[in-house]
């Protein structure tokens, strides 16, 4: 069997690393190691690792894309968690603003509640276009039409009709701060004081209505992913790193790490696979080719 790795990457060709340190490589980088560390650590060149990341990443993205298909989720979550491209949006100049490639980045994230399964994500603005660009995605994931819960971002209304019919049982969650002085915010967030469920369409389970998993699992992601650490010089340099990273974590979330509360790997427990992966086992399998939208 061919490693998918070994294919080309924008002309780097990556059968030149021992396909064992590639495994190593990746299994630190979705531990939460940063490129530099991996680099000291390996003796592999930063450049190097970056390309294996980018491979990878765009590996478990057509998995992601061919697997998380055909889906029966009863109560879906979705959040975004930001991060950002080269520099922080106040530090943006005009025509960079215009580029939308780089400043704040934000990551949609649609979380199954029963199995923890990451159904689906985006990276990107979070503005209009990516919010029904990601909803559509999300409904053609699923099979039937489940409970879903967002926090009360504007768009997500019009977007969630968009993609499932006026008729879907669809809440939101408010949340009201409390506020605190400007040198407390930059060290740690502000406390809620009160959350509010709204109901916007249809008749959800009140007690369904929340978004505590999926932004557990942004927990997750910073944990698990160096450039996403608040107050750290890691960050992402380009748009397509930040995309492959997110897609290799998701893969990797899905199939081979065990949740701690079900036991087994969400994909074990949605019933899309019977084992635990290994990262040998998530490089080496060959997706067919993109489905048609």
């Amino acid at each position: 069997m061919v490693n998918p790795l070994r294919l080309k990457v924008k002309g780097f060709v990556m059968n030149k690393l021992p396909v064992e340190k590639q495994r190593t490589i990746l299994s630190m980088l979705v531990e939460g190691n940063s490129i530099r560390s991996i680099e000291r650590m390996t003796g592999v060149h930063r450049d190097t690792i970056m390309r294996l990341g980018l491979a990878a990443g765009e590996h478990c993205e057509r998995i992601l894309d061919e697997r998380m298909r055909g889906l029966e989720c009863h109560s879906l979550q979705v959040d975004e968690i930001w991060c950002y491209v080269q520099k922080k949006q106040r530090h943006l100049t005009k025509e960079e603003k215009a580029t939308k490639r780089i400043g704040d980045q934000y990551v949609f994230v649609a979380l199954d509640a029963s199995s923890k399964l990451v159904i689906a994500h985006l990276v990107g603005k979070r503005d209009t276009d990516n919010t029904f660009r990601f909803l559509e995605e999300l409904r053609g994931r699923v099979r039937n039409t489940p409970q879903l819960t967002t926090d009360a971002f504007a768009p997500y209304p019009s977007a969630v009709e968009n993609a499932f019919g006026a008729n879907i049982s669809y809440a939101q969650i408010i949340k009201m701060y409390e506020g605190i002085s400007e040198g407390d915010a930059r060290y740690s967030p502000p406390k809620v004081k009160e959350v509010l469920k709204s109901i916007i369409t249809g008749n959800p389970d009140k007690r369904k209505i929340s978004t505590s998993f999926v932004e557990r699992g942004n927990l997750t992601i910073r944990m698990q992913m160096r450039r996403f650490t608040r107050l750290t010089n890691a960050f992402s340099k380009k748009l397509e790193n930040l995309q492959a990273a997110v897609a290799l974590h998701f893969a990797h979330y899905n199939f081979c790490r065990i949740h701690s509360t079900l036991r087994v790997t969400p994909a074990m427990e949605a019933g899309i696979t019977d084992h635990v992966w290994n990262i040998k086992e998530l490089l080496d399998y060959e997706p067919t080719q993109k489905q048609a939208a």
